[in-house]
């Protein structure tokens, strides 16, 4: 079967559908998005004299939900130039588009035979052999296809993302007895290599994976709430990372989802299970209640929690399920929970708090947490094929650091079944013969390479061949070289890859003499390098504590090395002779910005979110960060036509005052961080093999280092208008007196000092000037004032 998916087709544009056509547009896709034909007119259309024959009223709907693509948040969207490849429509008039597309994705509302109808009516248009699924949480896959043709039985299957779609990285594909293997295996590989998920098959079965045991999970944590008596704020202070869970943990989570939501997924499996699994999916009465009131969470303004402002600021408040009064947020604060905290890793956090039998926290977390593993287990075979699938989907679709068999791995699988079995529990046959066998855990490493448990033997966990995972490269290679901040890996084929590793991938001495290292080392036997890790973040910048510290005991001298040394990082990896790709993810600012810009290309991942921040702590860049954004947006102006050298000084001047930041990739080369020549991985885990393949492209075309640039400044002339904006700013009051002094000395820099305007100056004149500017602002008591407020409350302050 030679398929792909050129254009796709989105029927349905509520929150969800809107969601999924948005991230198609998102990675290149055109869509046609068709809502439902609206019954009646809008006072304003009456006003304006239209009939429900027009147009624009009959795509009203899914033209609105196109519209409010621009106001949700998180957006959905990575550009708004993205909207340009959504093509609205309705589901009467515009049925006839579908022969044209490759993919159709149902979307309409979780109900059966409406889907069923819907589908039936997608089968008269579609072409033979186009694929179509249905977005469902629910819904029988099979049972909404029966009455279709045989082609589109065989081209048929669910999809099931999760919400958002931009953002979460799930997406259960759910097959049945009549879809194609080849369709089965396309859709696998197409959602892992352009749409950029994790995809895990599951069975046709009520909630398919995540949502069946994450909602079994909640349920379980609220009824255990309530046995033992432990408050909202209380649950939510144990249920995050403290056992390697999303910071949003249970009730926050909750809020977020929608309460009406929730309550319609656990409904689903409550109406289509028997016995005791029945009961445990009857949702608590309080949250019914809840429910009625309208109390759904952040949609409705309260839920689980309200947030009230005062003349303190805002305060967060909890529900009291029992009185329905809003109290003040509790924590559990326990001897396990200390001990916890002192371990490193969630592993090590979850097991020591589970050891502490009699403790609150302790007994609470092993309350919800047994009965998850033994229903995970139970469910083995029905829901998923194996316990990969089920572990992999708890921790795309629900945030989880481990599934629950690597956390039963984690805590000791024999002695936690033992402890189960001594509490009276029936544990399900397969583990206890698992057990018997003499095996100790689900998951074996060897030789670089995962195994997992699968009825009676170990399976080897094939992975996507672009997915580099570098703890197991390392395990097996072993490293180059290494430092607490940084270590340089051999990724093979000749080109190797700088980690680093320093708490938040901070950048100090140590990456920075790792750095330098690297290069020297890939000079001599190396085609290239690529700069990355598969941290949280790619880099917040440069370390702000030493850096204050540093300040606050005069030591400029110390400063003065450290900036030099970081100003000549960059350099060295902009002239390298060898091609050196940064591939940023995430977080990537201050610092980690002024790594990334000067490399011969940059492999963004598609959620990179870069700036130059430094004005939010009273500082500019100082490693280079000005300059080379400044360089970076002259060298895509056409070349021998005559522009505006103020324009382009100007657009950097506010883009670091303002400290933006961009909010995807794509957004990152509207500001000018990355250029047309630079790459975007969909695949967050696809992004180190796409750097390492930049390299190779770079090594075989025959690279050159790039020659030293001459700069044209904007001199006196532009100097004084970027100053004259930053003081009506001052002036107007948008600005504080210390804001307009980092602002004079951002316009300094960038306008090359006093010289005259268009002269043409080196290089290292403007990192001079960012290192001076820098160094005479870390000395003022506001900056540092600001810098200290940022370690600690984590936000920037204005003084």
């Amino acid at each position: 079967m030679k398929q792909s998916i050129r254009r796709a087709a989105v029927l349905g544009s509520g929150i969800m559908g809107s969601g999924i056509a948005a991230h198609l547009a998102n990675i290149g896709i055109p869509t046609l998005m068709l809502d439902i034909v609206p019954k009646q007119l809008t006072k304003e259309e009456e006003q304006k004299g239209l009939t429900l024959k027009d147009p624009i009223v009959r795509n009203r709907i899914a033209a609105q939900s196109k519209k409010a693509l621009l106001k949700q948040k998180p957006s959905p969207i990575t550009t708004k130039e993205s909207l340009d490849l959504i093509e609205i429509g309705n589901m009467e008039d515009d049925m006839e588009k579908l022969a044209d597309v490759d993919w159709i994705i149902e979307v309409v509302v979780e109900n059966l035979e409406i889907k069923k109808n819907v589908l039936a009516n997608i089968d008269k248009y579609r072409k033979q052999g186009t694929i179509v699924s249905s977005n469902t949480s629910g819904v029988s896959i099979e049972a909404m296809s029966i009455e279709c043709s045989e082609d589109f039985r065989k081209h048929f299957l669910g999809t099931h993302f999760f919400n958002p779609p931009r953002y979460m990285k799930l997406l259960e594909i759910i097959p049945t007895k009549d879809t194609e293997p080849q369709v089965l295996e396309f859709m696998k590989r197409f959602g892992e290599n352009v749409l950029g998920k994790g995809v895990v098959v599951a069975k046709d079965t009520p909630n398919f994976i995540a949502n069946r045991i994450g909602t079994y999970g909640l349920l379980v944590t609220v009824q255990e709430m309530l046995k033992g008596k432990y408050s909202v704020g209380e649950v939510d202070s144990v249920t995050g990372p403290l056992i390697g869970r999303p910071k949003s943990a249970t009730f926050r989570t909750l809020d977020v989802v929608g309460l009406d939501t929730f309550i319609n997924v656990a409904h689903n499996v409550f109406e289509q299970v028997e016995g005791k699994e029945k009961e445990l999916f009857s949702v608590p009465g309080f949250m019914l209640k809840m429910q009625e009131k309208g109390w759904l969470g952040a949609k409705s303004g309260q839920g689980f929690y309200l947030k009230k402002k005062d003349k303190a600021g805002s305060m967060i408040y909890e529900l009291n399920p029992e009185t329905f009064e809003y109290e003040d947020r509790k924590k559990l604060k326990t001897a396990a929970i200390e001990m916890a905290k002192q371990q490193k890793g969630s592993h090590r956090k979850l097991k020591t708090l589970l050891s502490q039998k009699g403790d609150r926290a302790g007994d609470f977390v092993w309350s919800i947490l047994k009965p998850v593993l033994i229903y995970s287990a139970e469910l083995t075979g029905e829901i998923a094929d194996d316990i990969l699938a089920i572990d992999n989907a708890m921790k795309w679709g629900f945030g989880w650091e481990h599934g629950p068999f690597e956390t039963w791995d984690a805590i000791g699988l024999r002695a936690s079944v033992e402890r189960m079995q001594a509490e009276g529990e029936t544990i399900p046959e397969w583990v206890l013969q698992f057990l018997a066998d003499g095996n100790e855990s689900f998951y074996k490493k060897d030789n670089g390479n995962v195994y997992y448990y699968d009825k009676g033997t170990y399976k080897q966990n094939v992975v996507n061949k672009k997915e580099i995972n570098l703890r197991l490269l390392k395990d097996v290679q072993g490293v180059i070289k290494k430092n607490t901040g940084a270590s340089l890996i051999d990724l093979g084929d000749g080109v190797a890859c700088l980690e680093f590793h320093s708490k938040s991938n901070a950048i100090g001495l140590d990456i920075i003499q790792m750095v330098n290292f690297a290069i020297e080392e890939v000079d001599k036997n190396f085609e290239g390098l690529v700069i990355g890790n598969q941290g949280k973040n790619f880099c917040v910048g440069a370390n702000l504590a030493m850096m204050l510290m540093e300040a606050q005991d005069d030591n400029f001298f110390e400063l003065d090395m450290v900036i030099r040394h970081f100003q000549n990082m960059t350099m060295v990896i902009k002239y390298a002779n060898k091609p050196v790709v940064v591939a940023p993810f995430n977080i990537t600012v201050g610092g980690g910005a002024e790594v990334t810009l000067p490399a011969a290309s940059i492999q963004a991942s598609v959620e990179t979110y870069m700036g130059l921040v430094e004005f939010g702590v009273g500082l500019i860049p100082g490693g280079g960060g000005t300059k080379e954004l400044y360089l970076k947006q002259l060298r895509q102006l056409p070349k021998g036509i005559n522009f505006d050298l103020s324009k382009v000084a100007n657009d950097v001047f506010e883009k670091v005052a303002t400290a933006k930041v961009s909010t995807s990739a794509a957004e990152a080369r509207e500001y000018g961080f990355l250029d047309q020549g630079d790459r975007i991985s969909v695949n967050p885990d696809h992004l180190l093999h796409d750097a390492k393949e930049n390299v190779l492209s770079l090594a075989n075309s025959g690279y050159r280092p790039p020659k030293p640039e001459k700069i044209p400044v904007v001199g006196d002339a532009g100097y004084a208008a970027m100053v004259l904006g930053a003081k009506n700013l001052y002036l107007s009051g948008y600005a504080s007196e210390h804001d307009l002094k980092i602002a004079e000395k951002l316009a300094y820099v960038l306008s090359g000092g006093r010289i005259k305007e268009g002269t043409e100056i080196d290089e290292q004149a403007m990192l001079d000037l960012e290192r001076e500017a820098f160094l005479s602002l870390i000395g003022e008591p506001k900056t540092q004032q600001r810098m200290q407020h940022m370690l600690l409350k984590g936000k920037p302050l204005r003084n």
